[in-house]
């Protein structure tokens, strides 16, 4: 295969990973992600936030969704090694969960100093 040939199969390879997720592996809390996603657009767009506050709550989205994506994948090769409940499984399960939340708390501070002269 040409070296164009295979990049275009990794970025397929990519996004059906980001298709599966969404539509497998993510469940609710993809969802709330996505609801607060359209939340922040809007509130974007309604408010006119200049171009850097763009680029601060796209890191902010970006930052999370990527870290929900890495947790579900961290969540699926922890029950494929270890089925069973075992302490540590569920101590790096964990872990992979806590740096979701403090990739949204990080995200939650970000639209807090984005949004607050606007309110």
């Amino acid at each position: 295969m040409s070296f164009l040939k295979n990049r275009i199969h990794s970025f397929k390879n990519a996004f059906r990973g980001v298709f599966v997720f969404f539509k497998t592996y993510g469940g609710a809390h993809a969802k709330i992600h996505l609801l607060a996603t359209l939340i922040v657009l809007f509130a974007g767009f309604y408010f006119e936030v200049s171009n850097v506050e763009w680029a601060l709550l796209f890191l902010a989205i970006g930052l999370v969704l990527v870290s929900e994506i890495i947790n579900s994948a961290i969540e699926q090769l922890v029950d494929l090694v270890h089925p069973e409940w075992n302490d540590k499984a569920g101590l790096i399960k964990d872990m992979a969960a806590g740096a979701v939340l403090m990739s949204a708390i990080t995200a939650v501070i970000i639209g807090f100093a984005v949004f607050w002269k606007y309110l």
